[in-house]
């Protein structure tokens, strides 16, 4: 939770700091790119205010109406960042670089970076402001990146993920994830932006810039729909990945007294925060006393095998038919 934290706190600074340059860098020289990274910075700013708002909400401990906790609070703002902010910010940018592509076509649509601007007394061309705020932003960027892959990093040596690509798939830390994902693209669109303006500064036509801002908007409505997906699969309720679960699965079966595993389930209640239920048929002729020590033994094994198991819940079966449920919902949120 911590470096979760951490990691949204940097991309704030970072974006925060961007969104005012880039801002400035559009009042100046009225580049249709640099309103798309100020759109795009502003997005960026605003989802982590509500990843830290997740963050927050998701640590509070379990009640009677949350008896599992508040964690899948993280994948709600997640999913609400990735539909309200990144999803209008793309379309808005989408949009303006479109029509500013038809200016351009029809012969319009800016000055092509020639125009001057007067900044404490010095003349110089509107076009280097945008490429200080730029490589600004590219530096900023790279920093909070450099944070969220580290954060990433540890989840995949942890898990023992082949890559990113698994670690997107699987990983149920939407917050370490939108933050990583989206340095990235802001990173990306920041190159974008300053590659279309050097192309209009150096051809003359605003075209190219007008093209950033189109290719910029489509980038964050694309990051939109994947976020989106990714953090539906966890509001339904998603189960550890199936290698995951079956290796848990196998470490039950192999508990003293365990005859046959007549079910077995799990669920994502938070990012740190996984249930655990089976329905164990135990060998025949064990005593009360002694199915009790199994099921604490199963208990123990889940817990010590996966720190993220909070809740494990042993439905005690004889001939395929629940007999007695035990286990509790004990433990915290780290």
């Amino acid at each position: 939770m911590a470096s979760s934290k951490s990691v949204v706190i940097a991309a704030l600074i970072a974006n925060g700091a961007i969104a005012v340059l880039k801002f400035f860098g559009f009042l100046l020289t009225g580049s249709p790119s640099m309103l798309s990274e100020t759109y795009h910075s502003i997005s960026d700013t605003g989802n982590q205010v509500f990843l830290l708002v997740g963050i927050r909400y998701s640590g509070q401990a379990p009640d009677d109406r949350h008896p599992f906790g508040y964690g899948k609070a993280q994948f709600f703002y997640s999913f609400l960042v990735s539909v309200l902010l990144f999803g209008i910010a793309g379309w808005e940018s989408a949009k303006h670089g479109y029509h500013k592509i038809q200016e351009a076509l029809a012969g319009g649509g800016g000055h092509g970076g020639s125009e001057m601007v007067t900044l404490a007394g010095q003349t110089f061309p509107s076009v280097y402001v945008n490429y200080a705020v730029l490589i600004g932003a590219i530096v900023f960027e790279t920093w909070a990146l450099i944070k969220a892959r580290a954060a990433m990093k540890k989840q995949i040596e942890r898990n023992d993920w082949s890559g990113y690509r698994e670690a997107f798939q699987k990983t149920a830390d939407t917050t370490t994830l939108t933050a990583f994902t989206e340095d990235s693209i802001a990173l990306g669109g920041a190159g974008i932006a300053l590659f279309g303006i050097f192309l209009t500064r150096q051809t003359g036509n605003p075209i190219y810039d007008a093209a950033a801002a189109l290719l910029i908007g489509l980038l964050l409505m694309g990051f939109a729909l994947a976020l989106a997906w990714e953090n539906k699969r966890l509001l339904l309720g998603e189960s550890m990945p199936a290698d995951a679960e079956a290796e848990l699965r196998e470490l039950v079966a192999g508990i003293e007294g365990v005859d046959r595993i007549v079910d077995f389930r799990t669920v994502y209640f938070g990012p740190k925060r996984i249930v655990v239920t089976a329905d164990v048929d135990f060998v025949d002729g064990m005593s009360g006393r002694e199915i009790d020590d199994a099921v604490d033994d199963i208990e123990r094994a889940l817990r010590d095998a996966d720190d993220d198991i909070k809740s494990v819940f042993v439905e005690v079966e004889k001939d395929g038919r629940p007999t007695v449920t035990k286990g509790d919902g004990s433990g915290s949120d780290n």
